[in-house]
C-alpha cells in the first residue's frame, strides 16, 4: 500500500512536470503534436501505478525522453516557420468578403454546420456579415466583421475612455506585490501610507490594485471602495 501511494505520488509529480513543460495553452488549443504526447504521457503514467510489478524506471525514462522530445522541438519550432506548420498546421480564411471558400473549408475539412456554429457563438449568425473568418490551427475561428456591423468603439464617437490598461496589484492575500511597487515608481512606505489613512495594514487588505489613473482600490478589512491618490 506505502509503495503504491509512493508511485503514484512521484508519477503525479513527473507527470506535472511534462505537462507544464508543454506550455501555457488550453487543452483546445493544443497543437496536434502536443496532443499525442498528451495522450502517451497518460499511457505511460498509468503503468506503473495499475502495476506494482512493473519498475519504475519503466515510466520514468519514456517520460523524461518524451519531456526532452517536447522543449526540444518548442525552442526549434520557435525559428522554423516551416518546422511550425508541420507541427501545428497553417491557419485557413474559410470567409472572405462575406463569401465561404468551400475548398479552403473541403481542405480543412471543416462543416457547414461547424462554421455556422462558431459564428453565432461570435455573435455573427450571417456569414455576409463577416470580412474575414480564419480557422486557426487550434480548431477555433477567428472573425473580422465588416465595419458596418461591427460593435461602436469609444474612438467612433470620439471620446477618450476614463482608464487604459490592466491595474497593476499592489496587495493580494495580505502579501504586497513590490514589483507592482517598483514598476509604477512607487515604495512600501508609499502604500503603508495610503492605506494607513484608511486605518488599515498590509496584512489586512484581501485585495489592493492601482488603477492606471492614479485610483487605489481596496478590498478587504473593510467593504470595498475607491480612493484617489496622489502622484
Amino acid at each position: 500500500m506505502v509503495e503504491l501511494l509512493y508511485r503514484t505520488v512521484l508519477i503525479y509529480f513527473v507527470v506535472l512536470v511534462v505537462v507544464r513543460l508543454m506550455g501555457k495553452r488550453e487543452i483546445g488549443q493544443l497543437s496536434p503534436f502536443d496532443f499525442v504526447v498528451a495522450i502517451i504521457v497518460a499511457e505511460i503514467a498509468a503503468i506503473p501505478m495499475q502495476s506494482p510489478s512493473v519498475p519504475l524506471w519503466h515510466s520514468m525514462v519514456p517520460l523524461a525522453v518524451l519531456a526532452l522530445l517536447e522543449i526540444g522541438l518548442s525552442f526549434s519550432a520557435l525559428h522554423s516557420r516551416k518546422l511550425r506548420a508541420f507541427l501545428d498546421g497553417r491557419p485557413q480564411v474559410v470567409i472572405e468578403g462575406g463569401r465561404i471558400l468551400k475548398e479552403e473549408m473541403r481542405r480543412a475539412r471543416y462543416n457547414l454546420d461547424d462554421l455556422l456554429a462558431q459564428l453565432r457563438e461570435k455573435g455573427y449568425p450571417r456569414p455576409e456579415d463577416v470580412e474575414v473568418a480564419v480557422l486557426e490551427t487550434s480548431g477555433r475561428l477567428s472573425v473580422v466583421p465588416k465595419s458596418s456591423k461591427r460593435p461602436v468603439t469609444p474612438g467612433d464617437l470620439g471620446l477618450s475612455p476614463a482608464c487604459d490598461g490592466l491595474p497593476t496589484v499592489l496587495v493580494m492575500d495580505g502579501e504586497v506585490f513590490t514589483e507592482g511597487l517598483e514598476r509604477r515608481g512607487l515604495d512600501l512606505a508609499w502604500l503603508e501610507a495610503r492605506l494607513k489613512e484608511m486605518g488599515l495594514q498590509p496584512k489586512n487588505v484581501f485585495l489592493a490594485t492601482l488603477e492606471r489613473d492614479g485610483r487605489i482600490f481596496i478590498n478587504g478589512g473593510g467593504p470595498a471602495e475607491k480612493i484617489k491618490i496622489g502622484p
